[in-house]
């Protein structure tokens, strides 16, 4: 089956994390991994990043029935990468600041989002 980004989709999900800390590069990189579940390109059906850190037994199980596992990082410090790992998972990581955006200087927007989503489903 294939998904709306034109790439071709398993029976088993691929899950986009975004880490969404506090600082704007956070809140871009939770808006591209909604944006990318929202356009079809990882399933649409939320995993919590924040429940798999907590330990939560099914959304870890999420995780590792995903055909990938996908993270979005604003920045090097991985917190979302490292949730993942923490459970066994190797997930295709990216990060915003090695994209070009600069912690505590970027200013949040749809063209931003979009033009983000599009580098990364590039990459499949």
């Amino acid at each position: 089956m294939s998904c709306n980004c034109g790439c071709q989709a398993s029976d088993a999900p691929k899950i986009v994390y975004g880490c969404a800390g506090c600082s704007d590069v956070g809140g871009v990189a939770d808006a591209v991994s909604r944006k990318l579940r929202q356009d079809g390109f990882a399933t649409n059906k939320t995993s919590c990043i924040t429940g798999i850190g907590a330990g939560l037994k099914p959304f870890i199980d999420a995780a590792k029935a995903a055909s990938m596992v996908i993270t979005i990082d604003g920045c090097e410090t991985a917190c979302a990468q490292k949730v993942i790992q923490n459970i066994g998972v190797e997930p295709k990581a990216f990060f915003l600041t090695k994209m070009g955006l600069e912690k505590g200087k970027t200013t949040p927007s749809p063209e931003l989002t979009a033009k983000l989503c599009q580098e990364i489903v590039g990459q499949f």
